[in-house]
């Protein structure tokens, strides 16, 4: 664990509630047939996403459900807010935390995290060639990764939303961005020119509460695990 998660972390109760973190938005009803399956019922304002509530409780009185904004969920747990979350292997891939431990594949949320350009630039010369190159991101991490491979030095400006725009406001040449079916870069007169890897959501768990309860954490992992099986 890295010291910087050592300082001022609250103490939980090993007798505490889980918190299993789930993210806001399209994977939160993608979720529901697999809490379903693994026997997790949630209040009901969990499904109403107008719901100011943020935590609620389950049918399970050992385990509380919070749902939180996707890119915040490896966070939640790798600083031992919640043991358990449902992620997206893009936001691990871009955070890399070492407290948390991915068992499980989950099958869903399947996107890819591309590369993308306007269609009239597409050819125009050889990114062989390229030195350096300015790109629009949420996925500041994944993004130098995959130009430094590429021997390219990447100028990233780091946006949290409306990445198409950029390239046709003169702001940057390329974007890296999550693509689902690529609609919005068509709408927008983007293509995909490559696909830097493919994206599912997994279980993750905190590695220092699979420690402490191990018999607790290790009875959801394969309570999860049943449930995938079964769907």
């Amino acid at each position: 664990m890295t010291p910087d998660l050592l300082i001022d972390r609250p103490r939980v109760a090993i007798t505490a509630p889980m918190v299993l973190a789930v993210p806001k938005g399209r994977i939160l009803s993608e979720c529901a047939p697999l809490l379903h399956a693994a026997g997790i019922v949630p209040d009901p304002d969990y499904s109403d996403e107008d719901s100011r509530k943020l935590r609620f409780s389950t049918n399970h009185s050992s385990l509380d459900v919070v749902r939180v904004r996707s890119f915040d969920v490896a966070t939640f747990v790798a600083f031992g807010g919640a043991q358990l979350g449902i992620c997206g292997s893009d936001v691990l891939m871009e955070f890399d935390y070492p407290e948390i431990y991915a068992p499980l594949d989950l099958g869903i949320g399947a996107c890819r995290i591309s590369v993308a350009e306007p269609r009239a630039t597409v050819g125009m010369d050889d990114p062989g060639t390229w030195s350096r190159v300015r790109v629009a991101t949420k996925y500041p991490n994944i993004a130098r990764r995959h130009y430094a491979a590429r021997g390219v030095h990447v100028d990233v400006v780091h946006l949290n939303g409306a990445m198409e725009l950029a390239p046709g406001l003169g702001l940057t040449r390329q974007i890296v961005d999550l693509v689902a079916t690529g609609s919005t870069l068509r709408a927008n007169g983007l293509v995909e020119t490559e696909v830097i890897t493919q994206v599912s959501s997994r279980l993750i768990v905190n590695r220092t509460a699979l420690k402490t309860r191990p018999e607790v954490v290790g009875a959801w992992i394969e309570r999860f695990r049943v449930a995938m099986a079964s769907l």
